[in-house]
């Protein structure tokens, strides 16, 4: 319908939930959907998963490098950022970091202080390889 954007092929069924009055020390590694509305003191990736997402509420806050492949953020990060398939930064986004993307989204209000990384992703069957031709 009108106004409705695809976002792509990212998850975004929530299998996980970091609360609100929760502050978690120590990395993550998960799969599928993780929420975090409280703090986390560590490193936050997720498993070589394409559609693996990470929803950051305006509540949450991260200390950590965040490796995911689809991650939306509308709370605080301070560390790097790597979403390999799709980012937005909603309204209430404050990001102290470089931010590397495949593609993104950002809201008007949200804040990045730091480097954005654009990664273009080179499909190995596409990848073309230079032999140096032989003196005759």
């Amino acid at each position: 319908m009108f106004g409705k954007k695809k976002k792509g092929k990212f998850n975004n069924h929530i299998d996980s939930l970091v609360g609100i009055k929760t502050k978690i020390t120590g990395d993550i590694n998960f799969s599928g959907g993780l929420r975090i509305e409280g703090r986390v003191n560590g490193n936050i990736s997720s498993a070589g998963d394409e559609q693996s997402t990470l929803v950051l509420s305006d509540k949450g806050h991260v200390e950590g490098k965040i490796q995911v492949a689809n991650v939306i953020i509308n709370g605080t990060v301070t560390g790097p950022i790597h979403a390999s398939e799709y980012l937005e930064l909603q309204a209430g986004a404050k990001v102290f970091g470089d931010v590397h993307y495949g593609s993104m989204e950002i809201h008007l209000g949200a804040s990045v202080e730091g480097k954005m990384i654009h990664q273009d992703k080179i499909k190995s069957e596409k990848m073309v390889t230079l032999i140096p031709a032989t003196p005759e």
